[in-house]
């Protein structure tokens, strides 16, 4: 595979290893969003554990109000995540 159906695959595989753990393999709960971030993204929280910070996350990313993520929720997270650390990076250049 190429770099970016590497890439894609783990996207996918990612989000499968994480859905279900609460009964729908379909979507993410707060809870699954939650591990998720901690295990996956340990530096995008603060503290790790701040519950106030993964309510506002989901509330925000539950864009069909089904209080879960479902992948395509997921992915524009993932996107908009991608796209910050661009630009981040791309400032250090200039």
């Amino acid at each position: 595979m190429s770099r970016l159906e590497t890439a894609m695959a783990l996207i996918i595989e990612v989000f499968s290893q994480y859905a279900g753990a609460d009964g729908n393999a379909r979507s993410l709960s707060k809870g699954e969003m939650k591990v998720l971030l901690e295990k996956e993204l340990p530096g995008f929280l603060q503290s790790g554990r701040d519950k106030e910070a993964v309510d506002k996350l989901l509330k925000d990313l539950d864009a069909n109000g089904d209080a879960t993520v479902d992948f395509n929720e997921f992915i524009v997270f993932v996107a908009a995540i991608t796209s910050a650390c661009h630009s981040y990076f791309q400032k250090g250049l200039n």
